[in-house]
C-alpha cells in the first residue's frame, strides 16, 4: 500500500532568538531520504508566533532548499484573511507545493463563515491549499460537507489535514470528499493515526514525531510498501510508546526541539516567549523513551 508522511518542522532560532537559517536547512537535510516532504509554519513550527517578514523568510528559505524528490508546503494560517492569501500568493511565487491553512480561531464559527474564509482564500491565490482541522486550538471541527463543497468549487483546495484523537471524523472526510474526488488527499494529524489513515483509504500522515525519528517513519511507510502487515503492527505499538514525547512538557514543541538537540541536529531549543525550554528531569525522560523505543541517540 502506497502511503506518504510529511514533516511539519519545528522552527529554529539562534540563542537571540533570530531564525537560524543555516539550522534550519540542517533540519530539511537531517529528514530529507526518509519523509516525502515538510511543511513549515504549521502549529509545531510556531506560526502563531511569527511575523510576516520572517514568515516569508521561511518560505524563501524552503523554496530554495534542495528537496530532491520531496514536497514541500508552507502554513499560510493569519487571523487576517488577507494575510493568508498573501502568504499563499507569496508561497505560490517562490515555487512551493503548496500551503496549509488553519481557519480562525477564538471565536467558534459557523459552518457558513468556514466556508466564507476558505472560499476567498481560493478565488484570490492560485496555490493548492490543504483545510487545516484543529478542533482542539480553534474549538470547532470542518465538517465533511463544508469540506466537500469547497474542494467541488475549488480545484486548488486538493487536501485535509485532520489533527483529531478520534479518527471516526477523519474516515468521515475520507468517504464523503475522497470518494468523489480520488484526487483529494486526506492525512492524520497525530502520528499514532497513520496506519488507521492508510487503512480507511487516506493518504497518510502529517506527524511532529517525524522531526526527531525520521527514519522510524520511513520503515513504517516502507512496512505498508511491502504490505507486511506484522511490520506494520510492530511500528505502530512502537509509537504508541513514543507518543508519551508529546506529554513531556507544554507545548511539546519544546520537546521535539530539546529531542533534536540531544540528537545532535540543531543547537538551540530556544522557543518563543512566554514558552519555556524543559528541565534536566524532562530531559532524562527523551533518552529514557527514545532508548525504549531503540532510538539512536
Amino acid at each position: 500500500m502506497q502511503s506518504s508522511y510529511f514533516t511539519p518542522t519545528v522552527t529554529v532560532f539562534d540563542k537571540k532568538g533570530r531564525l537560524d537559517l543555516d539550522k534550519n536547512t540542517q533540519l530539511y537535510d537531517f529528514i530529507k531520504g526518509y519523509v516525502s516532504g515538510f511543511v513549515v509554519m504549521g502549529s509545531t513550527g510556531e506560526f502563531f508566533s511569527l511575523s510576516l517578514e520572517t514568515s516569508r523568510q521561511l518560505i524563501k528559505l524552503a523554496s530554495d532548499f534542495q528537496k530532491g524528490s520531496m514536497k514541500v508546503y508552507a502554513g499560510a494560517s493569519r487571523m487576517d484573511v488577507n494575510e493568508s492569501i498573501a502568504l499563499a500568493n507569496y508561497a505560490y511565487e517562490c515555487g512551493l507545493d503548496g500551503v496549509m491553512i488553519i481557519s480562525p480561531y477564538y471565536f467558534r464559527l459557523t459552518e457558513e463563515s468556514i466556508y466564507d474564509f476558505y472560499s476567498k482564500i481560493a478565488k484570490n491565490t492560485k496555490a493548492n491549499i490543504f483545510i487545516y482541522n484543529f478542533p482542539e486550538k480553534t474549538g470547532y471541527n470542518i465538517s465533511p460537507e463544508t469540506c466537500f463543497k469547497l474542494a467541488m468549487e475549488y480545484p486548488n483546495i486538493i487536501g485535509f489535514k485532520d489533527t483529531i484523537p478520534d479518527t471516526a471524523h477523519t474516515c468521515e472526510i475520507i468517504n464523503t470528499v475522497k470518494k468523489e474526488l480520488p484526487y483529494f488527499e486526506v492525512y492524520a494529524g497525530y502520528d499514532n493515526n497513520f496506519a488507521h489513515n492508510i487503512i480507511s483509504g487516506g493518504n497518510g500522515c502529517i506527524g511532529g514525531l517525524s522531526n526527531i525519528v525520521p527514519e522510524f517513519f520511513k520503515s513504517w511507510q516502507n512496512a505498508f510498501a511491502e504490505n507486511d502487515l506484522l511490520s506494520v503492527s510492530a511500528h505502530q505499538q512502537t509509537v504508541d510508546k513514543l507518543m508519551a514525547i508529546y506529554k513531556i512538557h507544554d507545548p511539546f514543541i519544546s520537546t521535539l526541539k530539546r529531542t533534536l538537540q540531544i540528537r545532535g541536529v540543531i543547537e538551540s531549543d530556544l522557543i518563543s516567549s512566554p514558552f519555556t525550554s524543559l528541565d534536566q528531569k524532562e530531559n532524562n525522560l527523551i533518552i529514557s523513551l527514545l532508548k525504549e523505543a531503540n532510538i539512536k541517540l
